[in-house]
């Protein structure tokens, strides 16, 4: 394994640990395990029940891309795959998706790179539904964004920034469109994929059938997070903090490995915005990530046991 690869897993994992100290610095470990205990955990598992249903819809849905493919997988194998795959993202980010399609090409003789083609496919539209949670958030807090800005920062420089943004991004984007080599032509490249990607699914047979489950997996991940809060008595999050508090924890997500260490300190700091006390929020943030990973940890477990279990005969 050279450097790269071990760098790539070596230090999102001591940003996460890092990360944990410090948002364990903001509340102790004594009160941290006080809010554990007496959180009430009705809340809990119905939050963990939102998230069950994305992953079964998101087993579901995978079927759309693989059939055009002329292949058509067993519902309770692409189920398997997928808890397979977030458990391995949880140790190596990314590498998730590899294993989804290794589990495919062995149990149900799918070709790896058709099965990693259609994952990638899926990821596309996940990119668009995230964007679009953030764009309703933009658009729903809009007032309380702008004062937010206008209250920490000069109208003006906002302006003049907004302006420079606007500038460099029709710049870049001449400079991309000519691309021939080097990294624009990997953007280039990643864009056109992108726009590939998104106009396959409208060509898609079952089109509609696939874009109302894409819709109903993210509607799941927030209904998650909203369900998640009563757990914590006193907790009262405005439906801007919600959106706003789920977008910080996806991306911490993306950005360690499942978030480990970030998603308290993403999400503490996006209640804190609306006036939630520390404590509170960053007890919120580590019940959240600790449901989510330990369903992740307990349901891709038993997928790997049952795998081979359940197809004995191949």
């Amino acid at each position: 394994m050279d450097i790269k690869k071990i760098l790539k897993i070596i230090l999102p994992l001591a940003l996460g640990g890092f990360l944990v100290w410090y948002s364990l610095s903001a509340i102790s470990l004594e009160t941290l395990g006080k809010y554990f205990k007496e959180a009430n955990y009705s809340w809990i598992f119905l939050g963990l029940f939102f998230g069950i249903l994305s992953h079964l819809s998101r087993a579901y849905r995978w079927k759309f891309m693989l059939e055009p493919l002329g292949f058509k997988p067993r519902f309770t194998n692409s189920v398997l795959a997928v808890l397979v795959g977030y458990l391995v993202n949880l140790a190596l980010p990314r590498a998730g998706e590899i294993s989804r399609a290794t589990v495919m090409a062995n149990y149900e003789k799918i070709p790896f790179e058709k099965g990693f083609g259609t994952i990638v496919a899926e990821r596309i539209a996940d990119l668009i539904m995230m964007l679009s949670i953030v764009a309703i958030t933009l658009f729903v807090q809009f007032d309380f964004i702008y004062e937010l800005l206008t209250k920490n920062f000069d109208p003006s420089k906002i302006i003049i920034g907004l302006t420079i943004l606007v500038i460099g991004f029709f710049i870049f984007r001449f400079y991309v469109k000519k691309a021939t080599s080097g990294f624009l032509l990997k953007i280039k490249t990643f864009v056109y994929g992108l726009i590939e990607g998104v106009t396959s699914i409208f060509k898609m047979k079952n089109k509609w059938a696939f874009i109302f489950h894409t819709v109903f997996i993210w509607a799941m991940y927030v209904a998650m997070f909203w369900a998640t809060i009563p757990a914590i008595e006193g907790l009262e999050v405005p439906i801007g903090g919600i959106l706003i508090g789920f977008i910080a924890g996806g991306f911490s997500i993306a950005a360690t490995n499942g978030g480990i260490g970030l998603y308290p300190v993403a999400v503490a700091g996006a209640l804190a915005l609306f006036g939630i006390a520390t404590e509170p929020a960053t007890a919120f943030g580590w019940i959240m990530w600790t449901a989510q990973t330990a369903m992740i940890v307990i349901f891709g477990g038993l997928a790997f046991l049952i795998l081979p279990i359940y197809n004995k005969e191949k």
